[in-house]
């Protein structure tokens, strides 16, 4: 019950303690969560930006709406997808595979050539938007492991990705930034801290087929 509990605790931190910083091995933690979510296909279509200067953190604010959190957090994570997921990409990941695990070709290069195939039919949007699912599976996952290890976050959709692939320079690596996370320790005062999690009741949202 522990995880209950733990899910229960987490809240979408509206104001962080800026006097508290977390431990490099608690962003170890996060990092090898982030590494290890599930993706589609397991291609891994993302990476996630780490950032802990505070002067960089007060640019980011200005372009997430002014909201507080971007400055006061400990650490911002950045959750972007790859903006190419091609041929190369894909036999990248599938090369890692035979590395890993020794597959034989005779198991892998069908696999790899459906990928293949696939992928060369996406259009680009098509492409981004399945990416950008992948990135909402860390997210998740990246909550879960926040509750479990007493990490606070808030989950951001709201800012302007442009003006984050422009401060952070995310175009020049292949990225095009997605969500934000920031990360840290709710402040004593956030008045959300104290308010009961409104959630629909379990049998709204769990249908049992028996």
């Amino acid at each position: 019950m522990d995880s209950i509990k733990n899910l229960n605790w987490r809240y979408a931190t509206k104001k962080f303690d800026n006097n508290k910083i977390l431990t490099e091995s608690k962003i170890n933690i996060l990092k090898e969560s982030f590494r290890l979510t599930a993706t589609s296909y397991g291609l891994q279509p993302l990476k996630m930006v780490v950032i802990s200067n505070k002067t960089l953190q007060e640019k980011l604010q200005a372009a997430t709406y002014n909201q507080k959190q971007i400055g006061t957090a400990s650490h911002v994570l950045v959750l972007c997808i790859e903006k190419t997921i091609d041929t190369s990409y894909i036999n990248k990941i599938q090369d890692l595979t035979k590395e890993i695990r020794n597959t034989p070709d005779t198991i892998l290069e069908p696999y790899r050539n459906f990928l293949i195939d696939m992928f060369e039919k996406k259009s680009t949007a098509e492409i981004a938007t399945w990416a950008t699912n992948q990135v909402y599976l860390a997210l998740g996952n990246l909550l879960t492991v926040c509750a479990q290890e007493n990490i606070d976050a808030c989950p951001m959709e709201g800012f302007e990705s442009k003006k984050y692939n422009d401060i952070l320079k995310l175009n020049q690596k292949g990225l095009q930034a997605t969500l934000v996370l920031p990360i840290g320790y709710r402040a004593t005062d956030d008045f959300f801290a104290d308010l009961k999690k409104v959630r629909r009741p379990l049998n709204e949202v769990v249908l049992e087929i028996t």
